[in-house]
């Protein structure tokens, strides 16, 4: 399958309620997808989700969103059709007047090739391990390289 490109200045956005359905997503989100609104609308966010990237990625994205806490992570999506394509998100939670989480927002921008080049190796490390061991494995890994580099997630995924 063929990876889809879209432009650096370009933004994808789409909004979910806390149960992840999809409540808006804009017009480029759609097109990359390859999915009509009305397909998407109230669909799990995850209908987009490549069955290449490793669980323990949206483990660590949804505590930390639900959590009420900001949180950016490299995505590898697949659209409607098979294609995929990557995207540095930016996931944040969205409150109502009582400050309840009421959903999250998303905007996702393309990343570099020098993040990838870093993240498309450690994603197939992660996803190996999930095969043989589970989330638990790939999260063994995830933590060490955390480690190693500053000792927290966001400021590893922002260095590159």
């Amino acid at each position: 399958m063929a990876e889809l490109m879209f432009q650096d200045d370009e933004l994808i956005v789409s909004k979910t309620d806390t149960q992840g359905k999809i409540l808006y997503g804009n017009e480029l989100f759609l097109k990359l997808a390859g999915y009509t609104e009305q397909e998407l609308l109230n669909s799990p966010h995850n209908i987009i989700r490549h069955p290449k990237m490793p669980r323990v990625i949206f483990k660590l994205l949804w505590e930390t969103v639900q959590q009420g806490k900001e949180i950016n992570a490299y995505v590898m999506n697949r659209a409607k059709n098979g294609d995929h394509y990557w995207v540095l998100a930016n996931v944040t939670p969205s409150y109502d007047a009582n400050q309840n989480i009421v959903g999250f927002y998303s905007v996702r921008r393309k990343p570099t090739n020098k993040a990838l080049d870093v993240i498309i190796p450690l994603y197939e490390r992660l996803y190996q391990a999930e095969k043989s061991g589970g989330v638990s494995a790939s999260q063994k890994i995830l933590d060490a390289v955390i480690a190693e580099n500053g000792g927290r997630y966001d400021r590893f995924i922002l260095s590159l």
